[in-house]
């Protein structure tokens, strides 16, 4: 591995349009004397990017690749603080679709921020939770397109740092399947959020509701953190096998990224570090040509799952560690690995080059 340099690179393939299909929109400055753990690296790393709103966002996706239009993905901010804990989601829905209308007023370049908006309803209502995903369809009747809830858990706390743990085994939760039903009779995609131990639930929800489109995030997952440390090799196999199991069912697809995050350790250090995108494509092309060669170029998008993913990479090298791994890649897949598959799975086609 070549050592860290700070020194901006050339951008590859500058005209190869893009959807960044996952990033996130937040204001944690009120929140940061408030976060447990700090030491936790992934905690860490909100703390050094406590503000990503419109301004951040847009001069990331001008830094040189052609950023056509980008997916927001839920990530707690802007609830509302006089509704119900139910309903408090909406307001986040309600701030992005505002990111949205000022990126869609053209004043910032032909790129549309935001196209697709992700929301979360917390599925645990069961059939309590329709009227929640009533008001967020309302909220953005345009561009809101699905929910995330994620499901991340591990047995040793460390992993993830105390605010993030989901409940162990939510996607197999009676109650949590009575609302993901819903999803479906309303024409909403689901992103999966799980850690890479916990793949055999993801699969077991894609086999009990096999039309619903689900997503599954970052890669899976991977772990190189707390009491998986130094451990990427030896699971490794048992990750692969997780993901053709879960690429048998047609109605998932992966998102390509998410692995500069502190829980996967690739790099292990950061933020930031300063690899340069040959080294970074390097640590991440044994879990990025897997899923590709699992689901196909047809049902795999590259994200850049920022600001998270600044830990290990800035926005225009991480792209670039990207374009590297698919270089052998025809036209064709180039296209819809980075651009088409996130436009057909999230609906927003119309924000797709002509011709």
């Amino acid at each position: 591995m070549g050592e860290a340099t700070n020194q901006a690179e050339e951008i590859l393939e500058p005209d190869l349009p893009i959807i960044d299909p996952h990033h996130h929109l937040w204001d944690l400055r009120p929140l940061v004397g408030a976060f447990p753990e700090p030491h936790h690296p992934f905690i860490a790393a909100l703390i050094d990017n406590a503000y990503y709103t419109f301004d951040e966002l847009h001069a990331h996706t001008t830094s040189g690749h052609n950023i056509i239009g980008t997916v927001f993905m839920e990530c707690g901010a802007f609830y509302r603080a006089d509704a119900s804990d139910a309903m408090k989601v909406v307001g986040e829905v309600e701030f992005v679709n505002g990111v949205a209308a000022q990126s869609a007023s053209g004043l910032y370049g032909d790129f549309r921020a935001c196209a697709a908006i992700i929301g979360h309803a917390d599925l645990t209502l069961g059939d309590g939770v329709e009227p929640v995903l009533d008001r967020l369809q309302a909220a953005s009747p345009d561009r809101f397109k699905g929910i995330r809830h994620q499901g991340a858990w591990d047995a040793d706390g460390e992993v993830l740092g105390a605010p993030f743990h989901a409940p162990e085994g939510l996607y197999r939760d009676a109650s949590f399947r009575e609302g993901f039903a819903h999803l479906g009779k309303k024409g909403l995609t689901f992103d999966a959020w799980l850690l890479e131990p916990q793949l055999p639930d993801v699969i077991d929800l894609a086999r009990a509701f096999p039309d619903q489109p689900i997503c599954l995030d970052h890669c899976g997952t991977p772990l190189n953190i707390a009491s998986y440390t130094g451990k990427l090799h030896e699971r490794f196999d048992g990750w692969r096998d997780n993901i053709h199991e879960l690429a048998k069912c047609e109605n998932v697809v992966v998102k390509l990224g998410g692995l500069a995050m502190a829980f996967c350790g690739l790099p292990e250090k950061g933020p930031a570090a300063g690899f340069g995108s040959e080294d970074l494509g390097a640590m991440w092309r044994p879990y990025i040509e897997t899923c590709i060669e699992a689901f196909g170029p047809q049902r795999a998008m590259f994200e850049s799952n920022f600001p998270v993913d600044y830990w290990g990479a800035d926005y225009a090298t991480l792209w670039n560690a990207f374009k590297r791994i698919t270089m052998g890649a025809s036209a064709d897949e180039k296209s819809a690995l980075y651009a088409g598959n996130a436009a057909r799975f999230y609906g927003i086609e119309h924000i797709l080059p002509k011709g």
